[in-house]
């Protein structure tokens, strides 16, 4: 069977699969089929907490701390393998989380340092935040992008539908310290523990005794 044989056989067959034409078919597994991204909707909700107006607050009120909220759209990294890289900056100053990220070995990290660099440089310029060093890193999450479809070729005249996943992430940075303990479950100290082990043991019940 020649070549050109082989790939109008190969094309009905993906139009049996996915209900396209030859022509659609033709575009499918290019690199002009993955600049249909940039016609889906990016999200835009979460940038609309920036242009929130809060009432004035009255004397004795603990201050409201600054923040920013900024997002990274359309990243060509799975939202999966994301989401380990946005839990592990939680919690962390702006100053620390960019520093863990520089030496980060995966491929997602370069995309969230330069997510937080941008928010950190836009708290200091368009919301009144005076040290960009003073902030911390209060949400950081991912969100599933679009899905790209492809079409990879097997042998026997066979194919397989691959699909390129990308993913959104999104960070609020908030001015102020880090908290001690960002998360709950964290270890206690030594002391601690010993304390509760002491406790258990004084209230514990003992059967069959006075």
């Amino acid at each position: 069977m020649t070549l050109c044989n082989y790939n109008r056989v190969l094309l009905s067959k993906i139009d049996r699969f996915l209900g396209l034409t030859v022509f659609e078919c033709n575009k499918l597994h290019t690199s002009s089929a993955l600049s249909a991204i940039a016609t889906t909707q990016n999200p835009r909700g979460w940038l609309k907490y920036n242009k929130k107006v809060y009432p004035p607050q009255k004397l004795g009120e603990e201050p409201r701390p600054a923040f920013v909220c900024h997002q990274k759209c359309n990243i060509k990294y799975s939202p999966w393998k994301m989401w380990y890289i946005a839990s592990m900056v939680r919690g962390m100053s702006v100053d620390e989380a960019i520093k863990q990220l520089k030496f980060t070995l995966k491929k997602g990290a370069k995309d969230v340092r330069e997510t937080i660099e941008e928010a950190k440089e836009l708290a200091v310029k368009h919301h009144n935040v005076e040290f960009g060093s003073n902030l911390w890193v209060a949400e950081s999450f991912v969100g599933k992008g679009p899905v790209i479809k492809g079409m990879r070729r097997h042998g026997r005249m066979r194919f397989g539908v691959v699909e390129y996943f990308h993913c959104h992430y999104f960070v609020r940075l908030e001015e102020g310290a880090p908290p001690e303990n960002y998360y709950q479950n964290t270890a206690k100290a030594p002391s601690e523990q010993l304390q509760n082990w002491l406790d258990n043991m004084r209230h514990r019940k003992i059967i069959n005794s006075l």
